[in-house]
């Protein structure tokens, strides 16, 4: 082939669009362990992490108990508990009736 007869696209290089990313890598540093702020350093829970778990364990028992009192069951096992303080009162006072006799 003659120079003349040449395909000037073939002879070009070929672009490609590309951008430049730093590796993210270098120049990192370790991570390092942070102590949880529930906690000191010897692993002993703090006084506002007791208190606050002690709050959420009630908030969650006053809601459980709000919610069983609205089912059928709930309702049933409410009536049971009246009935036996309601007995314990009597069986009391007729304990406190026999010693002043």
């Amino acid at each position: 082939m003659s120079e003349s007869h040449r395909d000037p696209a073939a002879e070009e290089p070929t672009v490609h669009d590309a951008e430049i990313v730093e590796d993210p890598t270098v120049g990192a540093s370790v991570p390092v362990a942070v102590p949880s702020p529930d906690y000191t350093d010897a692993g002993v829970p703090t006084f506002d992490a007791v208190r606050d778990k002690i709050e959420s364990l009630a908030g969650r028992a006053i809601g459980n108990r709000e919610l069983d009192a609205q089912t059928p069951a709930g309702r049933a096992l409410d009536e049971q508990w009246e009935d036996r303080q309601r007995a314990a009162r009597d069986k009391l006072d007729e304990i406190r009736k026999a010693m002043d006799d």
